[in-house]
């Protein structure tokens, strides 16, 4: 672990993750074994583990057990949940509790097979790419076949240095055994050749065939995303479910200068944040501005506030609420662009939002990530699936100058008969690959347009706007499923994957398309 990508201070930069990291390297081109392979400072308890970790109890002594004893062989793990969920955190610390080396590679940072390569090689080789050698790695690894090879003569190499600190009475840590960490498991999926690299990753145990090496996986996506075509032994999946509310706010409590005053902010505001989100990084990123503003009539922030102080600071972020949910998910719109210019231009329910003047049709709240997704679904039940390419194009838009035609008397008889039929066969199915795919589509669009208005006199284009598919939008599917706006309708047996169905009328898609003043009557297959 001797390079600048090998770390996990340097490979995953998330504010979950930055607790377990520990001091950066030395700066000697040769670290020693116990910098390569171990964290840095002192071996922390059982009990540390577990309280650091809220609600991951179970999750931690499972994957304490399935590692096994100190020199133990152990099978293949993969470690999956959701995005935020803990999973990396986890098992950097169990390593930092078990004191054993380890190798830590994200699919994330190296981005491509040789990057993915080379990262694990050097960290085995304690070869830390500088200066002097050119920034050059330790060994050239372009093929899969080869770095089979390489990687099987780095972890002999590297278990016989272990060994031989062990006999010097230089121990490296607890045992013989190293372990590998592979992160982001799924990112390789977007790789070119990408299936073949997955395989290869998950076929490790059985080419190298090394009981002193354990191999683990991290990944968002499930173990069916990977299992049935590598022909090995599957790895033996750990859950990482979503957190609760009480476990959220478990973890926002960790290391809070006034635990007291945090507490009492986050009684009053964290259950309406986590009916839109439960990612860690996301609310804490919402909640840091909005408990500036929170302590803003403080003069003294080590206050431990009572029951009159509790109303009046709630009252003063009372009004900044709902501009802070529809930010967590934030997504920029003719709606957003026209509330900055104070232009209201549609008709609608006029009222007051941290002193600005929205204009909405809805008489319930929904983030705007939500309602783009909403009027994702009710296309995907609407539009046939063959009028997707018509309907988007490269841009994600639609095209605004096709030819209109006279419609005949026969065309127009004709369309009501495909009304009628529409009608008695109600709102169609739709896979969650369509449903992504839309979404994506109209969400660019908007964003493109938002952009070229925002252009600043400098050239320098504005990125407070960047949206896709990075928010939680499975998150979002849910509570829309909970909802009733949208049901499940079953499984394909053909594809093998859930489908589902939009069962909110035209009426309100308009309603929500013009509260953040969405075109959706020109996506509207009217036949």
């Amino acid at each position: 672990m001797g390079t600048e990508e090998r770390t996990p201070a340097s490979a995953t930069k998330r504010t979950t993750r930055s607790a377990v990291l520990s001091p950066p390297p030395k700066s000697s081109n040769h670290p020693s074994i116990s910098d390569g392979f171990l964290f840095s400072g002192d071996r922390v308890s059982l009990d540390t583990l577990l309280s650091g970790l809220p609600g991951r109890r179970s999750q931690v002594l499972e994957t304490l057990q399935l590692i096994g004893p100190v020199s133990s062989p152990m099978l293949p793990i993969l470690v999956y949940g959701g995005a935020s969920t803990g999973k990396t955190a986890t098992v950097l610390r169990i390593f930092r509790h078990l004191h054993r080396p380890f190798v830590y590679s994200s699919c994330r940072t190296c981005y491509c097979p040789r990057v993915l390569f080379d990262s694990v090689l050097n960290q085995l080789l304690l070869h830390r790419r500088s200066d002097e050698n050119g920034y050059a790695s330790a060994k050239k690894c372009d093929r899969a076949s080869d770095f089979v090879n390489l990687l099987r003569d780095a972890l002999v190499r590297a278990i016989n240095l272990i060994r031989a600190g062990s006999k010097e009475k230089t121990r490296v840590g607890e045992g013989e055994m190293i372990y590998l960490v592979f992160d982001n498991l799924e990112a390789v999926r977007s790789w070119d050749k990408g299936a073949s690299v997955i395989s290869l990753l998950l076929r490790l145990h059985d080419l190298l065939r090394m009981p002193e090496v354990g191999l683990i996986y991290i990944s968002s996506a499930t173990p069916d995303a990977y299992y049935g075509s590598t022909g090995s032994i599957e790895p033996i999946p750990v859950h990482f479910p979503d957190y609760n509310v009480n476990e959220v706010f478990d973890i926002l409590m960790l290391n809070q200068t006034n635990p007291k005053l945090y507490s009492t902010f986050l009684s009053a505001v964290l259950k309406p944040f986590c009916r839109i989100t439960r990612r860690v990084d996301e609310l804490w990123i919402a909640l840091k501005a909005l408990f500036k503003k929170y302590c803003e009539p403080l003069s003294d922030l080590n206050v431990v506030p009572d029951e009159g102080m509790k109303r009046r600071l709630f009252n003063g972020i009372q009004p900044h609420l709902a501009a802070a949910l529809n930010e967590v998910f934030y997504v920029p719109s003719y709606a957003s662009l026209e509330e900055r210019e104070g232009v209201n231009s549609r008709r609608g329910t006029v009222r007051k939002l941290s002193g600005k003047e929205v204009i909405s049709d809805l008489d319930f709240h929904m983030s705007v990530s939500a309602k783009y997704l909403l009027i994702s679904a009710f296309l995907s039940s609407r539009n046939p699936a063959t009028l997707d390419a018509a309907l988007f194009d490269s841009t994600g838009g639609s095209d605004n100058r096709k030819r209109k035609r006279r419609s005949s008397q026969m065309s127009i008889e004709k369309k009501d008969v495909v009304a009628e039929d529409m009608l008695i066969k109600g709102p169609g199915s739709f896979p969650l690959e369509r449903l992504l795919a839309i979404y994506q589509c109209i969400t660019s669009v908007m964003e493109g347009e938002f952009d070229e208005e925002q252009q600043p006199e400098d050239g320098v284009a504005m990125d407070g706007g960047k949206i896709g598919l990075m928010s939680d939008v499975l998150l979002q599917l849910s509570t829309l499923c909970n909802a009733n706006f949208i049901i499940r309708s079953g499984t394909c047996p053909l594809e093998g994957s859930t489908r589902f169905r939009s069962t909110i009328d035209e009426d309100l898609a308009l309603k929500v398309s013009r509260s953040i003043n969405f075109p959706l009557a020109k996506y509207i297959c009217r036949r």
